[in-house]
């Protein structure tokens, strides 16, 4: 891991109670959906840490680079289902709130595909990568997937 700051040394107990959290949001829905979640909000956010850690775990799930690739322009690619879309929609709504509060089409696309569970939900795993992404931006994160497996397998 480089960063200005270990995360994990200068606050282990959050940190392993941050990435314990963030994993058992995730582990709620399906974790195709769930990965194309956690890349969109970090294009948005422009994490390359995060688009890094999570175009590779997408790919180890059976993402198809295609749909890995049109992310950015998933209105336009007719690769993704209602419900995907609904879930970008959703997603670039929240991580763009400061942009405005105009999610009101979003918020109806996710009442017609998501239980009132699921809203919250997947709005939690917004919250969680949105979260990741100011860490990583923040403190200059970088690491590599296999080492990051590794720290959230500890702190499970």
């Amino acid at each position: 891991m480089t960063a200005k700051i270990d995360l994990f040394a200068a606050a282990p107990q959050l940190m392993k109670s941050w990435t314990s959290v963030s994993m058992t949001i995730a582990a709620s829905l399906e974790p195709d959906l769930i990965e194309l979640v956690k890349i969109r909000a970090s294009q948005i956010n422009a994490c390359a840490n995060c688009i890094n850690m999570h175009t590779q775990e997408a790919r180890a799930k059976g993402e198809t680079e295609q749909r890995i690739y049109l992310l950015s322009a998933w209105r336009e690619a007719p690769c993704y289902s209602e419900r995907e879309r609904a879930a970008l929609g959703w997603t670039e709504a929240l991580t763009r709130l400061s942009e405005g509060h105009t999610h009101e089409s979003a918020r109806q696309a996710l009442e017609d595909q998501f239980t009132e569970e699921e809203q919250v939900k997947l709005t939690l795993m917004i919250n969680v990568i949105n979260g990741w992404n100011r860490l990583a931006v923040g403190f200059g994160l970088w690491i590599e997937p296999a080492t990051a497996k590794a720290v959230a397998e500890a702190a499970a």
